[in-house]
């Protein structure tokens, strides 16, 4: 709030409309506002995440899409597919686990690379239908020997700081 005369802001002369103020003082020593009883009892609030779990749609075939970034970075590193199995075996042991379309089965994210994801958080979007994984990834996610599935840009660049962090031919 400044001090500046609103009438002067506004640049109305204070002549045209003189204005009698000597009787609108406000009081305010009634006006005090109590808190000491306002005070939140917030230990009857706990969530019971057991109770509250949301009920994943994983759709006519079974699979959510799920998004793995780094949780210290921001990083996207891979997009996979889940299955309940795969979800149920991630939060079990930690760890990234996924439904290969593929080969038709479910994986664990670094079984055979040792590129593990130890998930930190799991996440959903407003319609229940694609998780977030956000993980501690070990060394690279993608099979081609990058950090991240996304180092390429769609007109055929490659993503500035995208160079390859292992040897796909020596890991796999």
């Amino acid at each position: 709030m400044t001090d500046a005369d609103p009438a002067t802001e506004a640049n109305v002369s204070v002549e045209d409309d003189p204005v009698d103020t000597a009787d609108s003082q406000v009081d305010t020593a009634d006006d005090t506002v109590d808190t000491t009883d306002d005070t939140v009892d917030t230990t009857d609030d706990t969530v019971d995440t057991a109770d509250s779990q949301v009920d994943v749609d994983f759709g006519e075939d079974g699979l959510v899409p799920a998004i793995a970034q780094d949780v210290e970075t921001g990083e996207v590193l891979m997009l996979a597919y889940v299955s309940p199995e795969a979800l149920d075996r991630t939060r079990e042991t930690g760890y990234a686990h996924y439904y290969s379309r593929s080969r038709g089965e479910l994986w664990r994210k670094g079984g055979s690379s040792g590129h593990t994801q130890a998930v930190a958080e799991i996440r959903i979007d407003c319609d229940a239908d694609t998780l977030l994984y956000l993980v501690d990834q070990a060394v690279g996610a993608c099979h081609t020997g990058h950090r991240s599935c996304f180092y390429r840009t769609i007109d055929g660049g490659t993503v500035d700081g995208a160079e390859r962090v292992f040897d796909p031919d020596e890991v796999y």
